[in-house]
């Protein structure tokens, strides 16, 4: 098996990712998704999701997506099963996030609040290449949603093409952070605040 990773800006867009691989035929058990909570969209008292307004229009994104994404079949339902699926965990670095899936029961990235570089451990031992690994785990520090699946050779371009619609390029986002003096992934680095992540995004909206 390989492992196929993709990086997303906005969760509901990952979300649509995570349901095209399910209705594609990828068992859910070999797709993983890992979202920065650090806006607090989740809200892990009941173990269920609060409203989740990542593009601040003052509407739910899952009522969004099965407005716009009436093709993918049970929108809203697909997204808030995987929704309730979700753990809250903290992971240096990275600060808050809420994640499911295979990626997230390894060693490395279970032992919360001791995993320092965890994401990126998960995801070597798995395949993917430490540099990429760095990479997607600052896309995560700064908001951004990863999602990862583990799909036999045969089936690679195939998930690729379902993984690679709108997902973020990450040669272009590395250059753009290394502009800034960014270099690899640094556990110790400051957690991203609300405020930070919704500048970092409208950053990225404005160089699209």
């Amino acid at each position: 098996m390989i492992t196929i990773s993709r990086l997303y800006d906005d969760y509901n867009v990952a979300a649509r990712v995570y349901n095209d691989l399910d209705r594609a035929g990828i068992s859910t058990s070999d797709i993983s998704i890992v979202a920065n909570n650090g806006e607090c969209w989740y809200d892990d008292k009941a173990r269920e999701p609060g409203r989740i307004d990542t593009d601040g229009d003052g509407v739910d994104d899952r009522t969004e997506g099965a407005v716009t994404g009436a093709g993918i079949g049970g929108t809203v339902g697909g997204i808030a099963g995987l929704l309730a699926g979700l753990g809250l965990m903290a992971i240096p670095g990275l600060g808050p996030v809420v994640a499911a899936g295979w990626l997230v029961s390894t060693a490395a990235l279970a032992v919360t609040g001791g995993a320092a570089g965890g994401l990126i451990g998960s995801l070597t031992q798995h395949g993917v290449d430490e540099d990429e690994a760095n990479a997607y785990a600052e896309g995560v520090r700064r908001g951004g949603t990863l999602v990862t699946a583990r799909v036999d050779d045969a089936e690679a371009a195939r998930v690729e093409a379902i993984m690679d619609r709108n997902a973020v390029n990450m040669r272009d986002r590395v250059q753009m952070w290394q502009r800034n003096g960014w270099n690899r992934f640094d556990p110790k680095a400051p957690v991203y605040t609300a405020d930070q992540i919704r500048r970092e995004r409208e950053l990225y909206r404005t160089r699209v």
